[in-house]
């Protein structure tokens, strides 16, 4: 298998949440794990997300975690994740269901190079670029 880059998005208790939310978004399957699962059962935070993964039909992998209980939770402002192609439709479908309940910063629409783009923080916090090639 050749190596590959992911997307590991933490949450303060929120990660469950937010995989669903991303498979609303892109389909696919998940995977979940978690602290209780490797530890105690009845710690504070057992039931929160230690790994959480979706594999969607499009073949990305975007994995998930809730911070680990006693640890400081520090959400990050200089990461985006970007998602391009030339499948118009499947990406405006994406950009709309991210665009659910968050704040579009630039609004999807024909670029000065062409592609049609936008950027939008969703609901969780999380920056997206949508990049939709230019045929």
């Amino acid at each position: 298998m050749a190596s590959r880059l992911n997307p590991y998005i933490n949450f303060a208790g929120q990660a469950r949440e937010a995989l669903e939310f991303y498979k609303g978004v892109f389909g696919g399957t998940t995977t979940l794990s978690t602290f209780g699962e490797f530890g105690d059962k009845d710690a504070p935070g057992a039931d929160q997300i230690m790994h959480g993964q979706l594999e969607t039909p499009a073949g990305y992998t975007l994995m998930v975690s809730d911070t680990p209980p006693g640890m400081p939770y520090n959400p990050g402002t200089t990461i985006t994740v970007s998602v391009s192609g030339d499948d118009a439709d499947e990406l405006r479908g994406y950009w709309e269901r991210l665009a659910q309940d968050g704040q579009v910063t630039v609004p999807l629409a024909k670029q000065m190079w062409g592609d049609e783009f936008g950027s939008v923080v969703d609901r969780f916090g999380i920056a997206w670029m949508v990049d939709i090639t230019a045929s």
